[in-house]
């Protein structure tokens, strides 16, 4: 096979905003099990200071994460937010337990969770939105349609969207504007190829939640470690540099609560795969296994 050229934009179209590609995500600014606060709260500000710090331009949240914990972190922290960062947050789940969720998408509750998002984040608008389960037990269309008229009225700046087919964000994109596309996506696990291929075409940005799987490369582990060796990179930043070479709209958001981790992180930005490497990796086998 012919090797693939890998994508080297260096920034991406979200909600208005030209963004650098490489995120972060805040959900493990929570406590253990994403479930409440943090032990060392001061240290979950301090990590997201950093990114900032670090030239993160976009940071990911949502209202389920520790019972809206983090959005009131990323205030804490951040607010009043730097006119170049987008901060989005997503509604649309609830958490019946450590690590387990669930969708409720009917539009009324749909509706409280913004409202309460906004006064967490200490905002009149937020500048991206997205719907963080589809409920099976409500139409598509309620859910994305109070979306739209949340935006409408001058609430939402963009909608995404999260653990979505194709299908789904053709449906969606009937009854608004989609910016964003948030589905698990990375080196092992790699269901959504269609969607991430259809966000390319499109010009849609792709969100990769889990961007690093541990433990999950275990049949490619073997070239993931050779690259990273020759590269003098670690196996998490050559498979970070690897997604931001998939496609120039995918913008990964790995999430940490370690300050360390967060700039070995942001430092797979600048590594550059060959598109022998790119092609090596695009080629080992992947997992069917999916985390909760």
């Amino acid at each position: 096979m012919q090797p693939l050229e890998p994508a080297r934009a260096q920034t991406v179209e979200i909600a208005g905003k030209t963004l650098r590609r490489l995120g972060f995500g805040a959900m493990r600014l929570a406590g253990p099990g994403i479930w409440g606060p943090p032990d060392d709260r001061a240290n979950s500000i301090r990590v997201a200071r950093r990114a900032v710090d670090l030239g993160i331009e976009f940071i990911d949240t949502a209202d389920v994460y520790g019972f809206g914990v983090t959005e009131e972190i990323l205030a804490e922290a951040l607010y009043p937010y730097p006119e170049h960062l987008l901060v989005s947050t997503k509604i649309g789940q609830v958490q019946t337990r450590p690590r387990e969720w669930a969708p409720v998408g009917r539009p009324e509750f749909l509706r409280h969770q913004c409202e309460a998002s906004l006064r967490r984040l200490r905002v009149e608008r937020i500048d991206l939105l997205s719907l963080h389960r589809v409920d099976p037990a409500v139409p598509l269309e309620d859910q994305v349609g109070e979306l739209k008229t949340l935006q409408d009225e001058g609430k939402i700046g963009a909608v995404g969207l999260s653990e979505v087919s194709v299908g789904q964000i053709e449906q969606a994109r009937r009854i608004v504007d989609i910016v964003s596309v948030q589905n698990i996506y990375n080196l092992a696990v790699r269901t959504w190829d269609p969607v991430v291929d259809h966000c390319t075409r499109e010009g849609i940005a792709f969100v990769p939640w889990y961007p690093i799987l541990a433990g999950g490369l275990v049949t490619g582990a073997g070239v993931l470690t050779d690259i990273a060796e020759t590269l003098g990179a670690s196996p998490a930043q050559v498979s970070l540099a690897w997604l931001l070479a998939r496609s120039d709209v995918i913008a990964p958001i790995p999430g940490t609560a370690s300050t360390a981790h967060l700039e070995e992180n942001v430092a797979a930005a600048q590594i550059e795969l060959s598109p022998e490497q790119f092609t090596a990796l695009l080629e080992t086998p992947t997992t069917a296994d999916v985390p909760a």
